[in-house]
């Protein structure tokens, strides 16, 4: 069975999907829709989401389904090791993945991620901090570093 959600946040309306057990999607959409069909787990991510936007905790602890290919889900993982406050560029990420040739590819999985600010591929920006690429916006993606650049001392908003 399929459950769906709607977070208001700061950014708008957040969609949350589930199967049940696991947080399946998380994307943004520009209203919000009365259709709601509520579990455990999507009831969890409201509670962190809320969290998050509140500044209570900067980190999630859900139990995560996204859907893709084994690539996708390796680049995926990797931006789940990027701490709040952080930031790498595509080619790091494609470092860190071991092969710098597959910078484009890692733009491409990053682009496709269905779990939006849980899975934090706002936290990968361009070749000389430059902002580029957000399925949410630029806007979003500026809002959601700077939100984050707050809770660590050692860095300073770049954006």
């Amino acid at each position: 069975m399929k459950y769906l959600s709607y977070f208001k946040s700061p950014l708008g309306f957040l969609i949350l999907k589930s199967d049940g057990v696991s947080i399946t999607d998380i994307s943004f959409s520009e209203e919000e829709s009365h259709e709601k069909n509520d579990c455990a787990v999507l009831l969890k991510c409201e509670q962190q989401l809320e969290d998050y936007f509140s500044k209570k905790s900067m980190t999630f602890d859900l139990p995560l389904n996204p859907q893709g290919t084994e690539f996708q889900k390796k680049v995926w993982a990797e931006l789940l090791k990027i701490p709040n406050g952080e930031t790498i560029t595509y080619f790091q990420l494609a470092v860190r993945l071991g092969d710098p040739k597959l910078v484009r590819a890692v733009g491409t999985a990053n682009g496709r991620n269905p779990l939006a600010i849980v899975i934090p591929c706002h936290r990968v920006i361009g070749a000389g901090n430059k902002l580029t690429g957000y399925a949410g916006g630029l806007n979003r993606k500026l809002w959601l570093l700077n939100h984050e650049m707050k809770y660590n001392p050692y860095k300073l908003t770049l954006f």
